[in-house]
């Protein structure tokens, strides 16, 4: 089947604030799932991505699915489908990736979601999304048959961390980040491990991400807070990262933004080298932001948890590593200005991501 690439129309997506650049006045803002990649012959190179992650509210279970597109400067473009189930009760993980010809699979996505076939895979992401399919490897085999709604409120609206349409519309940086849907509630059956896991309630998220390479290095990271004891739902998604300019890699850039019932708090602070404090481990990390806003800081550790090993392929065939947990531990706190100050906490339900060009050769990479 021949992938189809509609062209996407305008949406509103909650941003950070920022500075207005009025020679972008001309880039349109597609909706947030709307497919990027135009097909082959731009000889540009691309790599598009979609994304969802499950977690039990409880116990330490996770999974993560995804589906990429990798057109390269040469060669044939392909799609790529990963599958991820983390464990933490004992310890392991299933991690496996299939590879297809992208001109027999097919990847739609315009105002109202994204629908992607590969295989035996079908992922249908909108606000009543479904996703089933199967992968086999030598390790075992997994298969999943889910559905998935957002939640309720401000705290499930789109969401971009990058705070500025010419950063995710125009030709700088080359790797864009979006979230379409911040907050899902899921339903359906997971079987790895020879078991079968029951993910109605699970919480969790769909991310979407692009570009004509992967970032340089980055840690990146997302967590849903239930309402509990009164709090109002919450949920933090940041990052920190470094790109090239003129082949040289960029001091550490931050960005944060948290919202908590109807109020979002922004802290947008990518350029601004003052007013951020970032360290990225191997394991952990740690964020400190300042802004109008108020002040937040972060703290998100993979500590002992499963964590796995991607290999991702630029279109130039180099390849970075992400080292990728989603039972990660994570601890929130923010100082609004004018108003009370407030933690959020989570034992093992954030989404936790740090990619780097070296891998670690302990682990396989899948």
């Amino acid at each position: 089947m021949q992938p189809s690439f509609p062209e996407p129309t305008s949406a509103r997506i909650d941003t950070p604030s920022a500075p207005r650049f009025p020679f972008a006045a001309h880039l349109r803002e597609p909706p947030p799932n709307a497919l990027r990649h135009r097909g082959s012959g731009s000889g540009q190179g691309h790599v598009e991505s979609y994304f969802l992650r499950a977690n039990h509210p409880q116990r330490p279970l996770a999974l993560w699915l995804k589906a990429t597109i990798l057109a390269p400067l040469a060669g044939e473009p392909v799609a790529e489908t990963w599958l991820i189930a983390f464990d933490g009760e004992r310890q392991r993980l299933f991690a496996h990736k299939l590879t297809h010809p992208l001109a027999r699979a097919s990847m739609i996505g315009d105002a109202l979601g994204a629908r992607i076939a590969a295989g035996d895979w079908l992922l249908e992401l909108s606000e009543r999304g479904h996703a089933r399919g199967s992968l086999a490897s030598k390790d075992g085999s997994a298969a999943f048959d889910l559905t998935f709604v957002p939640g309720t409120g401000a705290v499930a609206e789109p969401l971009s961390i990058l705070p500025s349409r010419i950063l995710r519309e125009g030709p700088f940086p080359r790797s864009k980040l979006l979230t379409p849907f911040p907050w899902l509630v899921f339903g359906g059956r997971l079987d790895v491990f020879g078991e079968r896991w029951d993910l109605t309630g699970w919480n969790g998220m769909q991310g979407h991400n692009w570009g004509r390479e992967h970032a340089f290095e980055y840690a990146w990271g997302q967590c849903f807070f239930p309402a509990a004891d009164g709090a109002p739902e919450a949920m933090v998604e940041g990052f920190t990262g470094r790109i090239k300019v003129a082949g040289r890699p960029t001091p550490k850039l931050s960005a944060m933004v948290v919202r908590r019932g109807t109020r979002s708090y922004t802290f947008a602070t990518v350029f601004d080298f003052w007013r951020q404090e970032a360290h990225v481990g191997p394991t952990r990390w740690t964020l400190t932001l300042r802004s109008a806003d108020g002040e937040a800081r972060l703290r998100m550790d993979a500590g002992s948890q499963p964590m796995a090993c991607l290999g991702y392929a630029n279109p130039d065939r180099s390849l970075a590593y992400c080292f990728n947990t989603k039972l990660a531990e994570v601890h929130l706190e923010v100082r609004p200005r004018r108003e009370p100050s407030f933690i959020c906490v989570s034992a093992h339900g954030g989404a936790l991501e740090f990619l780097r060009r070296t891998p670690d050769h302990g682990r396989e990479v899948v």
